[in-house]
């Protein structure tokens, strides 16, 4: 049976990082399309933030040659970005060993989701079994900073909450402890946003999709449809 592991990757030099400081208050998802030999495109789903923020983020990117806006749903855009570098070339000063990352490429894994943070990735990957998750993480370990955030056998349940941002569970702790859950409220959510140091506008779309995420993996998928 394999492995499903959720970690992040400590690595400024990474794809994109540089794109997640500048807009710090949006998400950035990362798919790798590989069939562009060893430049793969860079394909984008950024989540809140400005657009206007966001697009010149990738226009400044030294790792993106040129990007295209795909689509846009609300406030979350898709963006297609040729890379200006290799993973060797981007990657070849931050770390010791390139030959062991080019053997990740062949590892029996597949990571499906890459969260993009200014310090680095978080990714979500299944493994074959534990020698392939070790020739992962070990690799990371050695190179650059690792932590294990959750690992389980493929085929067990998740706890609620998984599918949040780390920007959704720290607003919602932040929101919790200083009392803006609390009937009555203790404090505003202009309070809750100076400590977060973002926008009140932000702080209430990010619980907002922090309470969405949280009601459709405790409640909506175990209530029993309405009657007709």
């Amino acid at each position: 049976m394999g492995l499903v592991a959720e970690f992040e990757i400590d690595c400024k030099a990474l794809p994109l990082v540089g794109v997640a400081t500048a807009v710090s208050d949006a998400t950035l998802r990362l798919a790798l399309q590989f069939n562009h030999g060893r430049r793969p495109m860079f394909l984008i789903t950024v989540t809140g933030g400005s657009q206007t923020a966001i697009e010149d983020a990738l226009s400044d990117a030294y790792d993106v040659a040129n990007w295209t806006l795909v689509g846009a749903a609300g406030d979350t855009r898709r963006y297609q970005a040729r890379p200006a570098l290799s993973f060797e070339e981007q990657l070849g000063d931050a770390l010791d060993d390139l030959t062991g990352l080019e053997a990740l490429a062949t590892a029996d894994a597949i990571i499906e989701r890459i969260e993009v943070t200014p310090d680095g990735w978080r990714q979500t990957g299944w493994f074959a079994d534990r020698d392939a998750f070790t020739q992962f993480s070990s690799f990371w370990q050695r190179n650059a900073g690792f932590r294990l955030l959750r690992l389980t056998r493929d085929g067990d349940s998740e706890p609620p909450g998984e599918g949040l941002t780390d920007r959704q569970r720290e607003a919602l702790r932040i929101a919790y402890e200083r009392g803006y859950f609390d009937i009555p409220r203790r404090a505003s959510l202009e309070a809750v946003a100076a400590e977060l140091g973002i926008s009140a506008s932000s702080v209430s779309e990010r619980l907002r999709r922090a309470q969405t995420q949280l009601i459709e993996e405790t409640v909506a998928t175990t209530w029993p449809p309405l009657p007709d």
